[in-house]
């Protein structure tokens, strides 16, 4: 699994995200925010040339794992490797920062 089309109801809690091993990608938003739609070319560019399971998480108002990683603005990618985070990108507005975060849980 790499690049994820749609934002989906929180699927993963919190403790699932920490035992994950290997590395992972969520990004956290909404299908309906423009901010999320526009920063979608360059996050599928990037994902979508790599094998990495990429979780696109709807967030909101009361939904725990976004406030549990402190989400403010959307999207917002945490780029994880066994659980922990790496890196993190807010509002994408080009490739080059999400393929540097990206190498963060590669290597």
């Amino acid at each position: 699994m790499s690049y994820t089309a749609n934002f989906a109801p929180e699927t993963l809690s919190r403790a699932e995200v920490d035992a994950q091993r290997g590395p992972l990608v969520l990004e956290f938003g909404t299908n309906w925010c423009g901010h999320c739609q526009r920063a979608q070319p360059s996050v599928q560019a990037v994902l979508a040339a790599n094998d990495v399971p990429h979780v696109k998480v709807e967030d909101g108002s009361g939904r725990p794992l976004g406030r549990s990683f402190g989400v403010r603005l959307w999207p917002t990618l945490a780029f994880l490797k066994d659980g922990q985070e790496l890196a993190r990108v807010v509002r994408p507005t080009d490739t080059s920062e999400l393929s540097q975060a990206l190498s963060r849980i590669l290597t």
